[in-house]
């Protein structure tokens, strides 16, 4: 059988099932990684599974989210991470090393194995060839404990790419090109893989930038070959011997296919509030900007800012915006420190914040009221930016310097600046003395807990007959940013159920966490791709707090679906879509949980004294747990 590279690993890694798409199947997982905003929650779960050590051959606990330290809660939870990485075996990136998946790629990544992250955009690996999956922290407790991950095989699209890129134009421009056409929901149980001649002219963090982003279209995950960039990638990182060649068999086949010409490609941006609406910068040049935001786990790369020192040399961000770059890792910054490339960023008047995920999740560097924000990074949900009315809107690096020196929208072709082709260093500047290993000595490691972790709250069993009224009504494309929001208000008390559940659907409704619970029980109703976005299992950990029984949707995102099922609230599809039109919020509900095993359900409108036929994608596996 001739496979294609998703195929290939899967076939290595898989402990049940086949590679038939929509099945079940089980895969065994070599590396996992975590972050400090949903790391909490995963290794207080872990320590539960009362296993003395990791099975994995790699775990990293990383910190780089919620790096503001404005009270005790962050600091306390750091701590936490640190004593339960040195006791469990698990490697533990210091916070300013930077931010995971950056540093993962450079650091631990290798071509060929299967990475599970505690973050939607752990499929960043891809861009070296890996299968890298994002997933709840449950999930990912549970691989670090030797299960397998269980999932549906996703079917696999090639994107095949031709041509050269442009001067001024990157891969943020072809992953948007991507969404364009695909949208946000157009990657759901999918893995997109790339491949064509156009793949050899991408270099690993071009190719990185793509697979982040995958994560937007409700992917699997993304992936590239494993060739000669790669090989070149990890010899600069003093890890040559973890490569190995990995491409897709001649004459292979793919369930879907697309092709993107790359010489015909030209800068793109997202507008508010999604980053598939996406249109040319050309077509919205001259709208007024107030802020600019470099870095992200999607484009802060050595690429990245040496491209953005190029074009701001002997230039000064405009007098109307603040501008801000966020270096995705410690490495980086050492190289743009040592080649000076750090000098014109300064010089232009670009403020310097940590190597975090900060602003990306609205922990600091929020755009004013209304504020128009450009910004490298990969989503720009309402209020994601930590501003409710702020405007953001995604675009590459070349954009957004070019954005930074005009004020306004600007096509960076139009500035007149020379392009630059940045080649990648045949060494790159090696320092892991922010990356602590395990104890040598695990029993004499105390875990070192503060006052803001709480225990994991546990669901109650379901009695066969659920009733309560419809808490609240949504539209398509709701996000986990819309059920349980980020930024520096909310995420420090992720270790605290009782306490971050007083958010949950904040940006919608102010008033559901009071509602839910004097309420005791109820449900959510919602349109399709319901949950996108981050992994953030407090999502739906938050919600079974407040008494949250049944989710009833036209289709769910990946990870939140499998978030759902882990804390013991049941996931619904409307048989007919139509059906949707007939609910309204504060309706009351009574459904039938008895018998789950035919995959029917039938939801009562007791209100309106109708019965709305519904299903469940519960497996047998996941109804007897």
């Amino acid at each position: 059988m001739k496979m294609n590279i998703a195929q290939k690993i899967i076939s290595e890694h898989i402990v049940s099932g086949d590679l038939t798409p929509g099945s079940p199947i089980a895969l065994r997982i070599d590396q996992t990684l975590t972050q400090d905003a949903t790391g909490t929650m995963a290794y207080l779960q872990f320590e539960a599974l009362g296993i003395p050590r990791v099975k994995t051959e790699l775990s990293v606990s990383y910190v780089d989210h919620n790096m503001l330290q404005s009270g005790f809660e962050n600091a306390d939870d750091h701590r936490f991470l640190q004593s339960i990485a040195a006791k469990y075996g698990i490697f533990f990136s210091r916070p300013g090393n930077g931010i995971c998946h950056q540093v993962h790629l450079e650091r631990f990544g290798a071509p060929g194995k299967t990475l599970l992250g505690s973050d939607s955009h752990t499929p960043t690996g891809g861009g070296i060839g890996m299968i890298a999956m994002g997933a709840g922290g449950l999930d990912v407790a549970l691989a670090m404990g030797g299960q397998a991950f269980n999932l549906r095989m996703p079917k696999v699209v090639g994107i095949k790419l031709t041509g050269k890129l442009p001067p001024f134009v990157s891969g943020k421009d072809v992953i948007l090109e991507v969404l364009r056409r695909l949208t946000v929901k157009g990657g759901v149980g999918k893995i997109m893989e790339y491949h064509g001649d156009g793949v050899d002219s991408l270099d690993v963090p071009d190719r990185a930038t793509i697979t982040n982003m995958g994560a937007e279209l409700g992917a699997t995950t993304s992936v590239f070959p494993s060739d000669e960039k790669t090989l070149h990638y990890l010899k600069a990182q003093g890890r040559k011997e973890v490569w190995k060649e990995l491409v897709a068999d001649p004459g292979c086949t793919y369930d879907e296919e697309l092709e993107i010409n790359l010489d015909e490609l030209e800068p793109m941006i997202a507008q508010p509030h999604m980053p598939d609406n996406v249109v040319k910068v050309s077509e919205i040049a001259g709208l007024k900007v107030q802020q600019v935001a470099f870095g992200s786990c999607t484009n802060s790369s050595y690429r990245d800012l040496n491209v953005m020192a190029h074009m701001l040399k002997g230039k000064h961000i405009h007098t109307g915006l603040s501008a801000g770059l966020s270096p995705g890792s410690k490495q980086v910054m050492d190289e743009i420190l040592h080649n000076g490339a750090m000098i014109p960023i300064v010089e232009a008047g670009v403020r310097i914040l940590e190597s975090s995920c900060g602003a990306c999740i609205g922990m600091g560097f929020s755009p004013p009221t209304e504020g128009v924000t450009i910004r490298t990074f990969n989503r720009n949900f309402l209020g994601r930016t930590g501003t409710k009315s702020g405007l953001a809107y995604l675009a590459s690096p070349e954009t957004a310097v070019a954005c930074a020196i005009t004020g306004e929208i600007t096509d960076p072709r139009d500035l007149g600046i020379e392009p630059v082709e940045v080649k990648l260093p045949d060494k790159f500047r090696v320092d892991d003395s922010m990356i602590i290993p395990p104890s040598d000595e695990p029993d004499r490691v105390e875990i070192i807990r503060g006052p803001n972790i709480k225990s994991l709250p546990m669901n109650k069993e379901l009695p066969n007959t659920l009733k309560g009224e419809v808490l609240l009504k949504t539209e398509d494309n709701i996000t986990t940013d819309h059920i349980m929001p980020a930024g520096a208000k909310i995420l420090p008390k992720r270790s605290n159920i009782p306490a971050i559940a007083e958010h949950v659907f904040e940006v919608l409704d102010p008033t559901f966490p009071k509602r839910a619970k004097e309420a005791g029980s109820g449900f959510v109703v919602g349109g399709h791709n319901y949950g996108q976005g981050s992994s953030r299992e407090h999502a739906a950990l938050a919600p079974m707090y407040l008494g949250l029984k049944a989710v009833l949707v036209k289709s769910f995102a990946r990870i939140h679906l499998a978030n759902l099922i882990n804390f013991g609230i049941i996931p619904m599809t409307f048989a007919n879509e139509a059906d949707y039109d007939k609910i309204d919020q504060g309706d009351l509900l009574e459904i039938s949980v008895g018998d789950l095993s035919s995959g029917k359900l039938t939801v009562k409108d007791v209100t309106k004294g109708i019965d709305v036929p519904a299903e469940h994608p519960l497996n047998e596996r996941e109804i007897a747990s």
